[in-house]
């Protein structure tokens, strides 16, 4: 009998072939369900813990870092506590047992918030504090903006503007170290003038939870109480100036009065354009939101954030990153907001 071997040979190997292509399909893929658990293993967890979305800039802070963590592979937990300093407590202690690797937060309340940097410790986690200063504890990291000289900014376009007069002052959050902060820059260009006498401070006080709300209702008293006779307003940020500036319209006097402010929000590059508010402070969150995540993975990693001074928190010098803020007014606002794509001029130019 003739037996062609080679054929024959080729015919058995086919079939081996065909016999093990199942076995090594199940093992590619068995191999690739290891490879993606051990990158999912190695994907760094960041908790992000802030206090608000009420604000615009809070909601730009909150989307930059998402887009951020999804174009660099990193699994970001994000709580918002809706200014509620015991629910934010609450919320870190949840991304804690989620077993992130660094925790990122933007305390509602400086102080309390001590305890969430204690309980990270305990668990061998870092924090960093996120624009505001968490307050009488061991912050690991502070990035920010140079929050003290954001006041400055606005103390000196305000006495620029109305160097002599009636002034109303109105602070942040009692609860926000960086309310403090603002006002201790503006003050400290304020407060000369006053003891001169050249300035008269008629109302000096607080906004709880930066409520926009709360600041009008405050000019209002301070308008009635000084027959309108009210010659500038320093306002913390955009948000309270807003208010402000619903009561001085209320009394025919919006764009009569000097107006500061802070965040740069639409609304408030709209109110400078109409002229009803003398100026914003540009703190680029895009900017802030990038600094803080490449910080964390640097300290995830084992390295050097890149601290280059220090901030007191009455506890410690913190290691720190502060930004340089830019005052905004008329005459750059196109140049600093829109041409840099953090505002569009179709919604600005209304």
């Amino acid at each position: 009998m003739n037996v062609n071997y080679p054929k024959m040979f080729i015919a058995v190997m086919a079939a081996m072939f065909f016999i093990h292509m199942p076995v090594r399909a199940a093992e590619a893929a068995d191999d690739k369900a290891v490879a993606l658990r051990l990158a999912m293993a190695k994907q760094m967890r960041i908790g992000v813990a802030l206090p608000t979305q009420r604000d615009e800039r809070w909601v730009r802070d909150a989307e930059t870092m998402r887009e951020f963590a999804k174009k660099n592979k990193i699994d970001l937990r994000m709580q918002i506590s809706d200014n509620d300093a015991a629910k934010q407590m609450s919320q870190c202690e949840n991304l804690l047992a989620q077993g992130i690797d660094i925790l990122i937060i933007a305390p509602h309340d400086a102080t309390s918030a001590a305890e969430i940097v204690d309980e990270a410790h305990k668990e061998g986690i870092k924090v960093i504090s996120y624009d505001r200063l968490v307050l009488d504890t061991d912050v690991d990291l502070y990035i920010s903006f140079d929050n003290f000289q954001v006041g400055v900014l606005q103390g000196k376009y305000l006495t620029n503007l109305a160097p002599k007069g009636n002034y109303i002052v109105l602070g942040g959050a009692p609860t926000d170290n960086n309310a403090k902060m603002f006002k201790g820059g503006a003050m400290s260009v304020i407060k000369p003038l006053a003891d001169k006498g050249d300035i008269k401070i008629v109302m000096d006080q607080w906004v709880a939870d930066w409520q926009p709300t709360v600041a009008m209702n405050l000019v209002q008293n301070a308008l009635t109480a000084n027959n309108n006779k009210i010659d500038g307003v320093l306002a913390p940020n955009d948000n309270t100036a807003g208010g402000v500036i619903q009561a001085l319209a209320q009394a025919g006097l919006a764009g009569k009065v000097p107006v500061t402010g802070m965040d740069a929000e639409v609304t408030a590059a709209q109110r400078v354009v109409k002229g009803t508010q003398s100026m914003t402070v540009f703190k680029d969150t895009r900017l802030l939101a990038e600094t803080a995540l490449k910080a964390a993975i640097k300290m995830v990693n084992g390295q050097d954030p890149g601290a280059t001074s220090k901030v007191n928190n009455n506890k410690m010098d913190v290691l720190s990153i502060l930004l340089t803020p830019v005052v905004v007014d008329k005459n750059n606002l196109d140049a600093v907001l829109i041409d840099s794509g953090y505002l569009k001029k179709s919604d600005v130019y209304k």
